[in-house]
């Protein structure tokens, strides 16, 4: 699987971390070609946008604010940040955005959670429909295997170089309520409640650590193995998901 799967996704508890039960979109893109780029700025634009419908003042609106810290990791224009705020907040025009959660099977009935933001949601779900269908996989129903998920904060920071530093900010980090930390060769995992996320990245920068990603993510509770050949199967249908421009994220609760 691609390392833009998610490294920080597959703990619940004391379960480890693996590499691929998130394929991020954005950041799969950002690795491709340069002709790529508009696609990502659009959809960048789009969480901008969905998020600014909170309120338009980053400060006041931590949604906002970590989407827009995203679309700046990708140097994404000033003058694309603001275009896209103007619009969720309805000054810019433009269709209507919805948000839509679709819950669906892969090969061998892994579970997926597909993540993404449409103008229309009957083209989209169609689409989606025979995206599935060609790869072995298929819809499921609400509920189907969002149960096998937790909705979690993520947080992955830089790696303190001081491991005594590591072990306290750990306790401190528990202390406030993180429900699984894992170190990885590049930084450390942290997974919270999302009503915590931004209490514990406050304390994180507050001990001088570097924080290179924080969201809200679907994290597996119990990943499962898959073969070989399902992991090939399952690779070509997140890339087919990938190139749909509607699609944002994609999880899954497979084990690496």
């Amino acid at each position: 699987m691609h390392d833009g799967a998610y490294c920080s996704l597959t703990l619940a508890g004391t379960v480890g971390m693996s590499g691929h039960s998130k394929w991020s979109t954005i950041k799969h893109q950002k690795e491709a070609q340069d002709k790529k780029r508009g696609v990502v700025f659009s959809k960048l634009a789009r969480l901008i946008a969905i998020a600014a419908r909170d309120g338009e003042d980053p400060d006041k609106n931590s949604r906002l604010r970590m989407e827009i810290e995203k679309a700046r990791k990708f140097n994404m224009p000033k003058e694309n940040i603001t275009r896209a705020v103007e619009r969720g907040s309805g000054k810019g025009g433009g269709e209507a955005l919805e948000s839509f959660v679709y819950e669906a099977y892969g090969p061998s009935g892994i579970a997926l959670i597909i993540e993404g933001i449409t103008d229309n949601k009957n083209r989209t779900i169609s689409e989606v429909k025979n995206i599935l269908t060609k790869h072995q996989g298929k819809m499921g129903g609400e509920g189907s295997v969002s149960w096998m998920f937790s909705h979690s904060g993520v947080i992955n920071t830089s790696l303190p170089e001081n491991k005594e530093l590591i072990e306290s900010l750990t306790l401190e980090v528990i202390n406030a309520g993180a429900e699984d930390i894992v170190e990885k060769e590049d930084g450390l995992n942290i997974v919270v409640p999302i009503e915590k996320l931004e209490e514990i990245k406050k304390l994180l920068l507050d001990s001088g650590i570097e924080i290179q990603s924080a969201s809200v993510e679907w994290v597996p509770k119990n990943p499962v193995a898959v073969s070989e050949q399902d992991r090939n199967v399952l690779e070509r249908l997140f890339e087919a998901l990938d190139e749909h421009d509607d699609i944002q994220e994609i999880y899954s609760n497979i084990k690496d």
